[in-house]
């Protein structure tokens, strides 16, 4: 079934106009349909379950990682930029490795809640990566603590290199270079909120 899912997404991100739009496509059925949706979380009482997503991407001076293709961030957050050692990301452009935290609570002082409306309590980051060249890297995080598996992990890890392909096939360095810095850039410090 997670493999149908992964079908779907590269097709559309395949069908969209350009590289912020096939990034969106591309992580749209994933948001979807990846992680736990049903069952009891480890929440507080009145606080819900859900799911963001979207794509870092190395800014032009490489002195950022900046949000694209968000799903279900902020508004104000839409262009989210965070320091490019910071945190989680930071790490994983380091390593060039995809990172899975089932849950968050589990590194307590080296997860930084960037996400101005809640800590999140599982993520996932997945470098997208081209010809050895890191370009940002795409990511999906739960609000509950071990909602993201490890099949999901596996999805994730395996559409980072679509998404690296679709961004370089819409010329995506360009289009950032032509909106970066962005005026609506929302810059945070790297301790987080």
């Amino acid at each position: 079934m997670k493999i149908t899912l992964l079908e779907q997404a590269a097709a559309a991100g395949a069908a969209a106009p350009g590289p912020e739009q096939a990034l969106r496509a591309l992580l749209t059925p994933l948001h979807q349909g990846l992680g736990r949706r049903d069952g009891t979380f480890d929440l507080p009482e009145g606080v819900s379950q859900f799911f963001v997503a979207g794509a870092f991407m190395v800014t032009p001076d490489q002195d950022w990682h900046m949000l694209t293709a968000s799903l279900d961030f902020p508004p104000e957050q839409e262009r989210l930029m965070i320091p490019i050692g910071a945190g989680h990301p930071g790490r994983v452009r380091d390593s060039g490795t995809p990172l899975h935290l089932l849950d968050t609570e589990a590194e307590p002082g080296a997860f930084k809640q960037y996400l101005k409306t809640a800590r999140m309590g599982s993520a996932i980051y997945a470098p997208m990566i081209w010809q050895g060249r890191f370009l940002g890297q795409i990511v999906m995080a739960g609000r509950a603590r071990k909602t993201l598996e490890q099949a999901d992990f596996e999805v994730m890890r395996a559409a980072a290199p679509i998404a690296a392909a679709l961004w370089m096939a819409h010329s995506g360095d360009d289009w950032l270079a032509g909106i970066y810095p962005p005026e609506n850039g929302f810059r945070v410090d790297p301790m987080g909120m």
